[in-house]
């Protein structure tokens, strides 16, 4: 039995693909042909969860097993776990997480079962719009403040530094009650 499954992106509109495999392959399998249908590196620590009607995710099913879950919950790793073992009825919903840093997803959709047909290798059927990017760029600017000014010929050192001298200390300002000094003895 095959299953075609159709998963779209919330972050590009006209984007969707459609893949037909084998019911019996495994959610690396599935993992493999998603990637290459968009033309992703297989690099990325992706996972798929289970989803109810609402969308709320529920079993994981991870690439590796990261050892993570308590002793009694059940780890599901893709290529141990075949589709079968989760997919049963048309319109079973699953997310497909691409980018685990920022927690990206695509929403997948099994659109049908089709019983007495067999692919010796997933196939995409469809393929509509770019994919969004793989990984998204985080804008961190971890320049520090004073090297901005620097670096456009200002200088911040007086403002800055300022606040830290001992021009402006009163050790009379200081209130120490509340503080014990232990000398490390125990009580």
């Amino acid at each position: 039995m095959l299953y075609r499954i159709k998963f779209i992106s919330d972050e590009v509109d006209g984007f969707v693909r459609e893949v037909k495999i084998e019911s019996d392959a495994t959610f690396l399998e599935l993992n493999a042909i998603i990637l290459k249908s968009c033309g992703y590196a297989d690099d990325q620590m992706t996972s798929f969860y289970i989803c109810n009607e609402e969308w709320e995710r529920g079993q994981q099913i991870t690439r590796e097993d990261m050892g993570v879950g308590s002793a009694d919950e059940d780890i599901f790793v893709m290529d141990a776990t075949r589709l079968n073992e989760f997919i049963e009825d048309e319109d079973q919903k699953l997310e497909f997480v691409f980018d685990p840093f920022s927690d990206r997803c695509f929403y997948l959709d099994v659109v049908e079962l089709i019983p007495g047909e067999h692919l010796s290798e997933p196939v995409v059927t469809r393929s509509k719009g770019d994919a969004p990017q793989q990984i998204e760029e985080l804008d961190l600017d971890l320049t520090p403040k004073a090297g901005k000014k620097a670096a456009a010929g200002e200088s911040d050192y007086d403002d800055e530094m300022s606040m830290y001298s001992d021009s402006d200390f009163n050790s009379d300002e200081i209130d120490l009650e509340g503080f014990e000094i232990s000398d490390g003895q125990p009580y």
